[in-house]
């Protein structure tokens, strides 16, 4: 792996040839997307025999990944130097594209964002264990299983196409992203399935030197969980995945309890710069801790400044049946902040996500036919003197602004909707 790895950069430094294939994980960018990235590159590099250089892309830029603290857990444990890492940052996918030097295979996702659509006709192949979105295509085979890991379906091709691929350090690296993302193994957590659980039997035969389960599970489990002395921006950005559209949406997984995010005082201010610097309408955060007995919690929040916006998303997750997420609203000490127990610990993120994505098509159809009465129009992106290098503050870069001082800002703008 690690010779393959080196060779890639060294590809990506030189840009010549034909061009690339790329295999690029999810923008969450969570260790299984990571993981499927690096081993299904490893193994295409082996089999595809193209002309082209397979490169394993993770999905964020370079200085996002020391915030996916399990991941770099899991190279460390591996001495693999996160220096062999590629990242979206270095290498330009819409120049390759526009070239006709690029060929791309989407892990852990089966849609590109909208931000990315102009990429769609380089996708050439998908393995996923989302909800299928893709539009089927003869030029494209698409493999969606809803498995518990996207790695499970990774290791299923390597033992099928190149066992001898399979050495020690990339069955660890299998077999740690699955035991995370099957919540280890536990059938109560409701993500493994027999699937998962065969793969994950078939690396303990093959590498009985691997660690032990729970020993592993337990380090990972603590590394990904760690926030410690993350600003509120790093830990919305540390497991975020954005929906693009009418309405740009932010949801980001916080390893924390809600009551303990909610606890700093200028948390409103600091979310409206987030959504500011990153043009986002709204927030959707969903917290997971767990209990002594090691049972998954989870917790709900909308943030927006519109009153209108968060009730409604509020209101749709509340309805919501497939799944429903048996939410039951608790107290919010910030005013623009709608917080709720969670009943179905088991929809993780994986299932809300469709859900939000519902929200926005169904609000897009009502203002399309122009059924949505005027109050309950969403407003756009304030473009005005909190946005950095604007024509208020002389060019010069962003004001000097407290947080305070924002979050009045956005209650000023937000009065009408009130």
């Amino acid at each position: 792996m690690e010779a393959f790895l080196k060779s890639c950069c060294r590809a990506v430094k030189e840009n010549q040839g034909s061009g690339f294939h790329v295999v690029l994980g999810n923008e969450a960018c969570d260790l299984d997307s990571m993981v499927c990235a690096l081993t299904y590159a490893y193994l295409l590099s082996q089999t595809s025999g193209e002309d082209r250089q397979v490169i394993p892309l993770l999905n964020i830029r370079q200085v996002e990944f020391p915030l996916r603290s399990d991941s770099v857990f899991l190279l460390q444990k591996l001495h693999l130097s996160s220096d062999l890492l590629l990242f979206r940052d270095q290498l330009d996918l819409q120049d390759l594209n526009r070239a006709g030097r690029l060929r791309l295979t989407l892990v852990d996702h089966n849609v590109l964002p909208s931000s990315d659509s102009d990429l769609e006709g380089a996708v050439v192949q998908v393995i996923d264990h989302h909800l299928l979105e893709r539009r089927p295509s003869p030029t494209c085979p698409v493999t969606v299983e809803m498995v518990g890991s996207c790695a499970t379906l990774v290791t299923e091709r390597i033992i099928k196409e190149a066992p001898q691929i399979l050495d020690l350090q990339v069955a660890h690296m299998l077999y740690a992203a699955v035991l995370l993302d099957c919540v280890n193994m536990s059938p109560s957590a409701g993500k493994v399935t027999p699937q998962d659980s065969a793969v994950f039997a078939e690396l303990q035969l093959r590498f009985p030197d691997l660690p032990k389960r729970e020993d592993l599970f337990q380090r990972l489990q603590d590394a990904k969980f760690s926030v410690s002395g993350l600003s509120t921006e790093q830990m919305l950005m540390k497991d975020m995945k954005a929906v693009t559209g009418s309405l740009n949406v932010a949801i980001s997984v916080l390893y924390i309890t809600l009551q303990d995010f909610l606890h700093g005082a200028e948390l409103e201010a600091e979310l409206s710069a987030f959504c500011l610097k990153f043009g986002f309408d709204f927030l959707v955060l969903m917290t997971i801790s767990f209990s002594e007995s090691q049972q998954p919690i989870r917790e709900l929040a909308v943030f927006s400044h519109s009153h209108t916006c968060r009730q409604q998303v509020a209101v749709y997750l509340e309805q919501a049946r497939s799944p429903a997420l048996m939410l039951c609203p608790i107290r919010s000490p910030h005013p623009h902040i709608s917080a709720y127990q969670q009943g179905n610990t088991l929809a993780s993120r994986k299932k809300l996500l469709p859900l939000v994505k519902d929200y926005l098509s169904e609000r897009d159809r009502v203002c399309f036919h122009g059924d949505e009465e005027e109050e309950s129009r969403f407003p756009p992106t304030p473009m005005n003197s909190l946005v950095d290098g604007c024509p208020l503050d002389g060019g010069g870069g962003p004001p000097r602004l407290s947080a305070q001082e924002l979050q009045d800002s956005f209650s000023r703008m937000a009065d009408s909707d009130l």
